[in-house]
């Protein structure tokens, strides 16, 4: 005889199969009160919580500095942007500076030879009116001396300033500053090819 033919013989019940199998069939598997595994249970239940909390406040750190990271980034390239500005303005009116000295020898040494002619043809033909073209070349050449040598850089920028603080209503635009919706008009009214959405 088999030993399930044995089995059977004792009269004892063959175990359920692993579908049929009824909690009453386990009850090693039931929670008991007291015990250390329903502590455990329950710590373990509300681990994934505590992870997602965590999660999230390790999201929301991140996302925080990526925001003071961007707006620090804007604000460097703006600087960058303000101080390449500045620097070009700087050359060109270095260059304007600099043009006006070089003008200024070329005009002075021509401004020196017409007077002199000018005075020598006047006091020679008793024709004081030759003389006459003189004062406005002088005028011209006082001009480029105050541009290249003189203050008339800082005079400009002393009466610009004065202007920004005391009559900026002279510096705003007729109409004002144009807008996204008079810009957007005008476009429409121009485009043969604008199709309303």
């Amino acid at each position: 005889m088999s030993a399930t033919g044995a089995v059977y013989a004792s009269g004892t019940r063959p175990p359920a199969p692993p579908s049929r199998l009824r909690p009453r069939d386990l009850p090693q598997l039931r929670p008991r009160p007291g015990l250390p595994h329903v502590q455990t249970s329950r710590r373990f239940l509300s681990a994934p919580f505590n992870m997602g909390f965590l999660f999230s406040k390790s999201l929301n750190e991140n996302l925080r500095e990526q925001r003071e990271f961007m707006s620090m980034n804007s604000r460097l390239q703006l600087e960058r942007q303000l101080q390449m500005q500045n620097q070009m303005r700087e050359r060109q009116m270095a260059m304007q500076v600099a043009w006006s000295r070089e003008f200024l020898k070329y005009y002075g040494t021509f401004f020196g030879i017409a007077s002199l002619g000018l005075t020598a043809g006047a006091i020679k033909r008793k024709r004081p009116a030759l003389f006459l073209p003189v004062i406005p070349l002088s005028f011209i050449l006082a001009y480029q001396y105050d541009m290249g040598h003189g203050t008339l850089l800082r005079r400009m920028k002393g009466e610009a300033e004065t202007i920004l603080e005391k009559e900026s209503s002279m510096l705003e635009l007729p109409g004002g500053v144009p807008t996204f919706e008079t810009i957007e008009k005008a476009r429409r009214a121009q485009s043969k090819f604008y199709v309303e959405k």
